[in-house]
């Protein structure tokens, strides 16, 4: 399509729509319009990819994840379909701007944060890949909550991101599957003499399937998103007459990750997580029942893999179909099941491993019950005989009345891997050591990756422009590339040339901020962000004190030769999750104070922006000149907001932790500023018991003070939540280590104010980050899924 035909068939389309000229049009209409014609350029690659995966009788994957973060879609599909340019230009002869357009488009509020994002940067580079694969969610009505703040305190709201449609998405009645909860199941004889199970007194909830194009770049390959919603079956309405009735079916895929610090909110969630888990295998069943294949080629044909325990169900639910409605044996069931599912774990964190209560699931679903303790009782049956019975009851599925749900997912799949170097690493010695001695042949690494044409080309074009001029556009197909920058280090016009980008980003920010928030920010400042979901572990805290310091610093000493800093955070909490909603307040309550205290404001700044999200990010992460990622070592899985950032020039000051350690090893150490424990010297701490916090504060100036600015009314309004926190870190110990790494960090911090100065250093290390960050391409980290897990075949196009 030429700007000319474009610009033609807009106007038509719209008038056929509408029944006025466009130019009468809201942004909203224009949009519509805009994102039908793309549509109808989507789906002639979607029936195609279609046709040539059921021709072909390919094997392909289905991703199961709890969350989904795509962001703004308009820009991407136009990216990967090769019109970003023509409509941009089309839409200027029409006197209309395209970003205008864009951001009339709702950002989908379908996930929450790191683990949202990387399934979707998966979706992307499974499909620009030309990999046959697939996405299963939920599509949540409200996603996770819209974050406001009110007196500094996090209040969260529906984000009623459906109250115009989602644009891309095709609702496909005809693929729906009934999902039954509740009741009795009694397992049966038949005339052949098989069990089979007869179930009572059931609810059965309509799954309907939404579909969304996932669009690889510039390819022609399409594949799906499959998002389920939950509605009352057809020609039941009159068994759900009471109103409480048709809430509770609505409830399922209303909300993200409900509130589960209750009874009510756990079941919902165990609820939403069968719902999909079934739906999705079901779904795939009927595909492959179609194929017209033997049931011992479904893992030839079929991989489904599993972001996070989340879809754990999955593994119960393909062997009751198997075994119930397909009248496999066991045997047959179990290996198929194995050879087919595939594990991500995403934490080391004991406490984050779902555990469910027996008799919730055996109450909510008899039958997977049943099969969970049948494949609980044959891994004892197996695994005592050769390990002992010490090491298999560590590794049961079920005990002390609680289903666990990770050690399902390994004993039910053929590969777990985690997603860093590090985070595999202690996950094998450590974590799941036990399951590393009975199954070491099942894990491996993938790191994780971001998709690179949204974090680069959309999110951050004038870098991109000159990355185009300096090295060319292989880039775009072939991350890898961006190494040729390395060769431009000593090029000043290069150099200058970075910094005048970053510059234009950071006033774009500024703008922002100045419009929504009333600041001011100085330009030539440090941009010092941080970035993710708030968790203790994550250590905003942390960044929080050293804040708190440098205040304090500045009120003693006003003249100090600091360099301005402007310190940017992005954070929802958990709405059950207190302690992070305190530092949530705290960290607002400082910047209130620094702001607006004209001794001080000069030479630090602090922007908290409301109801974080893709969107926002796209903005924020071009304009940062640091990357705080100060999480304790061994606790972060990977991170992908390090990737982001990096990308697009920030450096990096961090901790040994997740990907950090692999960053750190591409960019060299001179281009990376580490601080505080590793995490064999956090191990230490924990294995001897010796760590005293209330030692440090006795003992180290800086902590003194700084602990003691929060009970001392040093930050108004915030008596409450200073006790909380100083409480934390010295009456309870400091759970995750803020007080021993303080020192370094902020000696550090003084180290990265000293290499600010030096403009040309600086900017050399930017170029460093850039040019090290092909290797963290989801591109990359998605190939080596299909050759090493998954076992698929890439379509690759003639180009």
């Amino acid at each position: 399509m030429n700007i000319e035909q474009f610009v033609t068939l807009y106007k038509k389309r719209f008038i056929d729509v509408y029944a006025y000229d466009y130019t009468q049009g809201s942004n909203v209409e224009q949009l519509y319009i805009l994102s039908d014609i793309v549509k109808s350029i989507i789906n002639e690659n979607w029936v195609k990819t279609n046709q040539r995966y059921e021709k072909n009788k390919q094997k392909q994957v289905y991703y199961f994840s709890m969350e989904f973060l795509p962001g703004r879609m308009l820009k991407n599909n136009l990216l990967n379909l090769g019109l970003l340019k023509t409509v941009e230009k089309g839409l200027q002869d029409l006197n209309l701007n395209l970003d205008d357009l864009a951001k009339a488009e709702v950002d989908p509020a379908l996930g929450n944060g790191g683990l949202g994002r990387l399934a979707s940067c998966f979706m992307d580079s499974i499909a620009s890949t030309g990999s046959p694969g697939h996405g299963c969610g939920i599509r949540y009505r409200y996603g996770l909550f819209k974050q406001k703040f009110v007196d500094g305190y996090q209040v969260e709201l529906p984000e009623n991101w459906l109250r115009n449609g989602n644009l891309w998405e095709v609702r496909k009645e005809n693929k729906s599957v009934i999902v039954r909860f509740g009741g009795r199941v009694n397992l049966v004889p038949n005339h052949q003499g098989q069990l089979e199970p007869q179930y009572e007194d059931t609810l059965n909830i309509l799954a309907v399937p939404y579909d969304v194009a996932q669009v690889g770049y510039q390819n022609g390959v399409v594949n799906n998103l499959r998002l389920w919603s939950a509605e009352i079956p057809y020609g039941e309405e009159e068994h759900f007459n009471l109103e409480k009735e048709r809430e509770e079916i609505k409830k399922i895929t209303e909300v993200l990750y409900p509130d589960d610090s209750n009874y009510d909110g756990q079941l919902l969630r165990l609820k939403q997580e069968y719902f999909f888990s079934s739906a999705g295998v079901q779904s795939i069943v009927r595909y492959f029942k179609h194929l017209n294949l033997p049931w011992r080629a479904f893992p030839d044909k079929i991989a489904i893999h599993i972001n996070d325990t989340h879809p754990t169900l999955c593994i119960p639910e393909l062997m009751r179909i198997l075994l119930d409605e397909e009248h496999l044996s066991w045997e047959q069931a179990w290996e198929i099941t194995k050879n087919t599912i595939s594990y991500t774990n995403h934490t080391i964190l004991q406490e984050a491993m779902e555990r469910w209560s027996c008799d919730m699931v055996e109450t909510l679903l008899p039958r997977i019950y049943q099969i969970i303790l049948e494949i609980n009782r044959r891994h004892f049956e197996k695994k005592t005989a050769i390990y002992g019975i010490e090491l298999t009851t560590r590794t049961a599925i079920v005990l002390d009345g609680q289903i666990k749900m990770a050690n399902l997912a390994i004993i039910g799949s053929h590969s777990v891997n985690g997603v860093a170097k590090l985070h595999t690493d202690i996950l094998k010695n450590a974590t799941l050591k036990d399951f590393y001695e009975m199954y070491p042949w099942k894990f491996n690494n993938k790191t994780n990756g971001i998709t690179q044409r949204r974090w680069l080309q959309l999110a951050n074009p004038d870098l991109t422009e000159l990355l185009d001029k300096t090295i060319g556009t292989q880039w775009h197909f072939n991350h890898t590339e961006l190494k040729l920058l390395k060769a431009y280090q000593d090029d000043n016009d290069v150099l200058y040339a970075l910094q005048d980008v970053k510059r234009l980003n950071k006033e774009r920010f500024a703008k922002y901020v100045l419009e929504e928030k009333g600041i001011e920010l100085p330009i030539d400042a440090i941009f010092d962000v941080q970035i993710k979901r708030l968790h203790a572990y994550k250590r905003q805290l942390l960044n929080a004190l050293h804040i708190l310091l440098r205040y304090l610093t500045i009120k003693e000493n006003p003249n100090i030769d600091y360099v301005p800093r402007v310190f940017i955070f992005g954070a929802k909490a958990a709405p059950s999750y207190t302690y992070a909603k305190s530092i949530i307040k705290f960290i607002n309550a400082l910047a209130d104070l620094v702001n607006n205290d004209i001794d001080v404001n000069h030479l630090l700044k602090i922007v908290f922006v409301e109801n974080y999200g893709v969107s926002l990010a796209e903005l924020i992460i071009p304009a940062a000149d640091l990357s705080e990622q100060i999480s304790l070592a061994g606790k972060e899985a990977s991170g992908t907001s390090n990737m982001k950032l990096m990308l697009n020039g920030a450096v990096t000051i961090g901790t040994l932790d997740g990907a950090n350690v692999e960053i750190r090893d591409y960019v060299g150490a001179e281009n990376f500023f580490t601080f505080g424990m590793s995490n064999r010297e956090v191990e230490a701490f924990y294995e001897n018991g010796s760590y005293n916090a209330r030692h440090i504060y006795e003992t180290n100036p800086k902590v003194h003070r700084v602990l003691n600015a929060l009970l001392d009314g040093t930050v108004p309004h915030t008596a409450h939540e200073g006790q909380e926190i100083f409480d934390s870190l010295v009456t309870y110990n400091d759970e995750y280590f803020v007080l021993q790494d303080f020192e370094s960090y902020v000696m550090t911090q003084e180290e990265v104010d000293r290499a600010y100065k030096d403009k040309e250093r600086w900017t050399r290390m930017s170029l460093q980050n850039v040019a090290n960050a092909g290797p963290f391409s989801s591109d990359y980290t998605i190939l080596r899924y299909v050759d090493e897990i998954w076992n698929l075949k890439p379509y690759k196009r003639q180009r």
